[in-house]
């Protein structure tokens, strides 16, 4: 076999160029093969998950959170203040970037992954794609020419037809990417491919896909050493996406054949050969309803998704980038390789599914992670979510002899497992999770886009607004229980008037207060309720015309009508005065506060034509200008926020008053970003 030259040397201490989950995740690995490990932070992070675990930590100097973890010359200096013979970079930030791989090289840095070469050999979609159709490996019809201009682009697509892809050349993650229905929507659609891009990834070019609907997103995973052994270690699906950012993974792909299998590793492992790859990479393909493949690109990286194919081989696929940096050989052949069982794959993240997948941020009060058998989760979940990165919190991922038993595995996991305080997708994932199509494996990239048309955000019940009230008022009494609430007359009552803050999870409820009050705070959803002390530490609680039996238990259980259930439940404030509620409880998790200290001033605050951000951000695009005309619907601007864009259209027709931002300009929740005019009919 051919021996790949590349820089390399033994060491024994590893730098870990991330944060979160993942650099937790290889801290893991280095510190199983004895290595000494230091990790880097941004000067806020100095308290996080990641560096509590190394074994030394190096504050990177920065403008920005952000750009601390982007600075090459940072890293490097790093390196060598710690004495770091190597470095890991994860996924993102500099993980596919050639100019860190090259640094790392010319500072006499092993950078744990493919030489400079191979990634800008393959981690630009054009040039991988002329790789591959230079090999043999099947490609889908398109463009990723020289020639960028609007009418050479326009005369492919042409010659292309719809539907077709948009794609960066320079990245992925969605980000630069749109479909085309209709040719004459393309030029609108390139345009905004190409800005985004150029945003993104410093990089504008474009390459034009054949669009193959009902096809699904399949990947092979690579290991590659430096003496020419390359193996797969099968495929995992990854159809199960939104905003085409993957959200449920799985490993292997429901339905594929051995033979499909086999040809796909097979075409995966010889682009790996064809680019002189070394480490760990994943060949992503389209496999159409006919069961043809089709390649797409490939990852030089580590996969969030890695764990998927670690469950089902038994290979520690972190373990195995670091020995191949240290200039091992692979210690096992393709032969060698077996499936076990099936593994899948849950990205909680911090947004608010139901509202457009907006992200989130803030603190996390508590929170709570299930373990069990077959159960694996990675995260670094700490104070406080940040903006400025992505927002990814926790990967959940199960392991069952067949995927049903996965499935169920996944979904108990996720019901167990709350985090308070920020607004997260872990009842979208659930939804998704139940729903007919995924249960039955019948996948496409477009499935979840399809079925979750159909989903609804959770809402309170008079229930779940009983249980809150009683814990409301339960730590109100302090730690005197029921005997708090009894007066030598009999038994106290109590009242109480609650609502979920706006901006959380304002959704309906099924009692609401019946007063003018009620109109002062359109964004928060309130109740009042009625106590009753019952003795033995339980309450008669009456919310509008439903009444229930409650006993506050153990910590984290609560007696509803003597059935014995699970709540997650923290308070902010002190302990006889709460300020702040979060409590999830039956698959609802809100926050709550006192009726009455929400301020009148939130009455439709967008509700006419004043826009205010609700989250933070930077404004990506900019689609009108002050005294423009506009139509309730019609796109204003956009907001690039955690990987993605989020488009902000007119709430009502009328004139552009004010326009308060521009393109670059970063804003929070509440920053006011466009006034709109009605104008008289």
């Amino acid at each position: 076999m051919k021996r790949i030259e590349a820089p390399w040397r033994a060491f024994d201490a590893l730098l870990v160029a991330n944060r979160g989950e993942i650099a937790r995740r290889v801290l893991h690995s280095a510190r199983a093969l004895g290595l000494r490990t230091i990790a880097v932070h941004a000067r806020s992070e100095r308290d996080a998950p990641h560096v509590a675990e190394a074994d030394e930590a190096i504050e990177l100097q920065a403008a920005s959170d952000l750009g601390a973890y982007l600075s090459i010359d940072a890293i490097v200096d790093a390196c060598r203040r710690s004495g770091a013979g190597a470095v890991h970079p994860g996924y993102g930030f500099l993980s596919e970037s050639a100019a860190f791989a090259r640094a790392c090289a010319a500072a006499g840095i092993v950078f744990v992954g493919p030489s400079a070469d191979a990634i800008e050999a393959l981690g630009d979609k054009a040039r991988a794609k002329a790789i591959a159709q230079r090999i043999g490996v099947p490609c889908l019809p398109g463009y990723g020419g020289d020639d960028q201009s609007a009418a050479a682009m326009a005369a492919e697509a042409e010659r292309i037809g719809a539907p077709l892809m948009i794609k960066a050349a320079a990245g992925g993650g969605g980000r630069g990417m749109r479909r085309v229905d209709s040719l004459a929507d393309f030029e609108r659609l390139r345009a905004a491919a190409a800005a985004e891009a150029k945003a993104a990834f410093g990089d504008d070019r474009l390459l034009l896909e054949r669009r193959v609907d009902s096809a699904r997103h399949v990947e092979v995973q690579v290991l590659a050493d430096r003496f020419g052994n390359c193996v797969h270690l099968g495929e995992r699906d990854c159809s199960t996406q939104r905003r085409h950012q993957k959200l449920v993974e799985e490993a292997p792909a429901p339905g594929v054949s051995t033979r499909t299998r086999e040809a796909m590793g097979e075409a995966a492992v010889r682009l790996a050969r064809a680019a002189g790859y070394v480490g760990a990479g994943t060949a992503e393909f389209l496999l159409d309803p006919d069961g043809d493949f089709h390649f797409l690109e490939v990852n030089t990286r580590l996969q969030v998704e890695h764990r998927v194919t670690e469950a089902i081989t038994g290979i520690d696929l972190v373990e195995m980038q670091l020995r191949v940096a240290r200039g091992e050989s692979l210690p096992f052949a393709q032969a060698d390789v077996r499936f076990d069982g099936h593994a899948i794959e849950a990205r909680l993240c911090a947004e608010d599914a139901f509202a457009g997948f907006v992200p989130r941020s803030g603190s996390i009060v508590a929170w709570r992670v299930e373990h069990a058998e077959g159960v694996l989760v990675d995260h670094a979940l700490g104070a406080r979510v940040s903006p400025h990165f992505d927002s990814l919190l926790a990967k959940f991922v199960t392991h069952g002899r067949n995927r049903e038993e996965a499935r169920l595995r996944l979904v108990a996991t996720l019901e167990g497992s709350s985090i308070l305080g920020v607004a997260t997708n872990r009842e979208f994932l659930l939804e998704c999770l139940r729903a007919p199509r995924f249960v039955a494996a019948d996948l496409d990239v477009g499935w979840l886009v399809e079925a979750a048309a159909a989903w609804r955000r959770p809402v309170s019940d008079a229930r779940w607004q009983a249980v809150a009230s009683a814990l409301w008022v339960h730590r109100a009494m302090g730690t005197h229980g029921a005997l708090a609430n009894w007066s030598s007359s009999g038994p106290r009552h109590s009242q109480v008037a609650l609502a979920m803050e706006g901006g959380i999870d304002a959704v309906p409820v099924a009692e609401p207060i019946d007063d003018e009050a009620t109109t002062s705070a359109p964004e928060a959803s309130r109740w009042r309720a009625s106590l009753e002390d019952a003795h033995d530490d339980g309450f008669l609680v009456l919310v509008g015309s439903r009444r229930f039996l409650l006993r506050i238990e153990t910590p984290g259980w609560v007696s509803i009508d003597r059935h014995r259930q699970p709540i997650h439940v923290a308070f902010e404030g002190p302990s006889r005065a709460p300020t702040r509620m979060w409590l999830d409880h039956a698959g609802f998790a809100a926050g709550v506060v006192d009726a009455a200290s929400l301020p009148s001033r939130q009455t439709g605050r967008d509700a006419g034509g004043e826009l205010h951000a609700n989250m933070h951000g930077r404004i990506a695009s900019i689609a009108v200008a002050e005294g423009h005309r506009v139509n309730a619907g019609q796109p204003l601007l956009s907001i690039e926020a955690m990987k993605m864009e989020h488009v902000v259209s007119a709430p009502i027709d009328g004139r552009v008053a004010a326009l308060a931002v521009s393109i670059g300009t970063q804003v929070s929740p509440a920053t006011l970003l466009v006034r709109i005019e009605a104008e008289a009919a």
